[in-house]
């Protein structure tokens, strides 16, 4: 222990003297920090972006905190947040080293990679895959994939638990999963003991347990993972080991299925098989290897999947706890839709009233609360206050969505605060939920469109409501969440029916099959 305590006196007294050897403008406000250590002792592992929320009402929409010499700038309004991260994004598109998800084997990660040549070829990669004209192709699988997810619900009949176990596989997670899986590897999923199945669920699950990122001991103090797991700090590098192998198998199976696939001449076009296409006629130093494909395919997972899923849960919580908020977005899809089709993209422009309930869903509680932190690569000064190079760039996204000068009652779940006046509040969409400037999410428009069919095929044809216990009362859930780079709700029950037995029909004689 003495050992850890000088080193940390020696990395604090280093990064202080560095620091201070230039005068410059004031940092940031921030709470009382401990002498050497910072705030370290301060910051909870789990739920970061509450606390940071509480503590900015005192100190401001950005602060400072530091851990051993180490700045971190908090931001946590919507202002701070694009003012650096978008009209600055060539001072803060870099990213820290993450080497708790390096440890579980997310390293060739565009998410999780540092800015640069690399970055720049990755994401190449994955935005030609992922234009908003390429993502109108996908429609039909995101149509076929809500149906079939529809039907899931009919057959599960009452009580719909809507959070993922380890051993269990949900209509929402096997939704949100199924269209990544089909574009990303031209595999259709047809049961729930598919293996891609099994492995996007291992590897779901080791994300979204893995802690806030660049926020647990081993991204502070990477030779920790060195240490015994009796030792103070190392409890999450034994979970990364544990979870390496998921990891591993997410990016090592469907590039061993898929190139098979291609040598017999059976594969279906996909993200893989394309890639795997251009990398025989490309040569030279900027050419892509098989690691940069296995990560780009992998990372289509995680952006897309998890978090598609955790806010079809988020959803259908929200729906739980507010059914008048639900029944004016069915009295819309009624009198749009009608009761003798199901919802189609076309009918998007028709229903703003379901667009603001998508919105306030991503709002009331997002997928992602903290995002994942930016890296300042120069010093900087944003009224009056520096910003040291180096600085961990947090934009709290939980902050944002709950600032007060933005949104009225930001607590309740209120889809008509996006509508104009004198109807609603005319307040603003939500900013950042899918990443700030150069680091924005290339699959925008793809989770864009697989979060709204759901929401419209289910509101049109489904009532979800809360779910009854064994002496007949209502149980009214939770609304607790999971902490890492993707959080998901706790456990939670709601009882999900067909509106009708002309809705229930529909929705059974649907056709499923897959034209893509």
């Amino acid at each position: 222990m003495f050992l850890l305590f000088f080193l940390a006196a020696c990395a604090f007294v280093y990064a202080y003297t560095k620091r201070n050897s230039k005068k410059h403008p004031p940092l940031p406000p921030g709470p009382p920090a401990d002498p050497i250590i910072g705030h370290l002792r301060k910051i909870p592992p789990d739920n970061q972006e509450t606390l940071f929320y509480q503590w900015g009402k005192k100190y401001g929409d950005v602060m400072h905190l530091h851990f051993l010499g180490r700045s971190v700038i908090i931001l946590n309004s919507a202002k701070a947040a694009t003012d650096l991260m978008d009209k600055r994004s060539a001072n803060y598109s870099d990213r820290p080293h993450f080497a708790l998800f390096e440890m579980m084997g997310w390293k060739s990660t565009v998410s999780l990679m540092p800015y640069g040549k690399k970055f720049h070829k990755h994401r190449r990669m994955l935005q030609q895959y992922l234009t908003p004209n390429k993502c109108l192709d996908y429609q039909s699988i995101q149509v076929r994939e809500a149906r079939v997810l529809l039907q899931s619900i009919l057959e599960d009949g009452h009580n719909l638990d809507t959070f993922l176990r380890r051993q269990g596989l949900t209509p929402m997670n096997r939704y949100a999963t199924a269209i990544i899986i089909r574009i990303a590897f031209g595999h259709q999923i047809t049961s729930d003991d598919d293996p891609y199945v099994t492995i996007s669920q291992e590897a779901g699950h080791a994300l979204s347990n893995a802690g806030s990122p660049g926020s647990t001991p081993i991204d502070y103090f990477p030779w920790l993972r060195y240490f015994p797991s009796w030792f103070p700090g190392t409890h999450y590098a034994g979970f990364a080991r544990d979870n390496k192998g998921p990891t591993d198998n997410l990016h090592q199976y469907p590039f061993k299925q898929v190139t098979a696939q291609m040598a017999e001449g059976t594969a279906k076009s996909s993200f893989l098989s394309t890639q795997l296409e251009a990398l025989s006629r490309e040569t030279g130093p900027d050419a892509f290897t098989f690691d940069d494909i296995k990560g780009a395919a992998g990372v289509m997972y995680c952006a897309g999947a998890d978090t598609t899923w955790s806010s079809l849960s988020i959803f259908f919580l929200a729906m739980v706890l507010n059914p008048e908020q639900q029944a004016r977005a069915q009295k819309e899809l009624d009198e749009v839709v009608g009761p003798d089709r199901l919802p189609e993209f076309k009918d998007r422009p028709s229903l703003p009233y379901l667009e603001c309930v998508l919105q306030e869903t991503l709002r009331w509680n997002s997928a992602v609360p903290l995002g994942i932190p930016h890296r300042s690569m120069e010093d900087d000064v944003y009224n009056g206050m520096f910003i040291p190079k180096g600085s961990l760039m947090i934009a709290n996204t939980r902050a944002i969505t709950l600032d007060e000068n933005v949104y009225k009652d930001p607590f309740t779940f209120n889809p008509s605060r996006f509508l104009p006046k004198p109807e609603g509040n005319g307040e603003p969409n939500p900013v950042g939920t899918f990443g700030y400037g150069r680091r924005v999410c290339p699959g925008i428009h793809l989770g864009d469109s697989s979060l709204w069919i759901v929401v419209a095929s289910v509101l049109s044809t489904m009532n979800v409501m809360k779910a009854i216990d064994s002496d007949g009362k209502e149980i009214t859930p939770d609304v607790s969440f999971t902490s890492g780079i993707t959080s998901h709700p706790r456990p939670y029950q709601c009882l999900v029916k067909p509106r009708s037995e002309t809705a229930r029909n529909l929705v059974a004689n649907n056709d499923t099959s897959d034209t893509y």
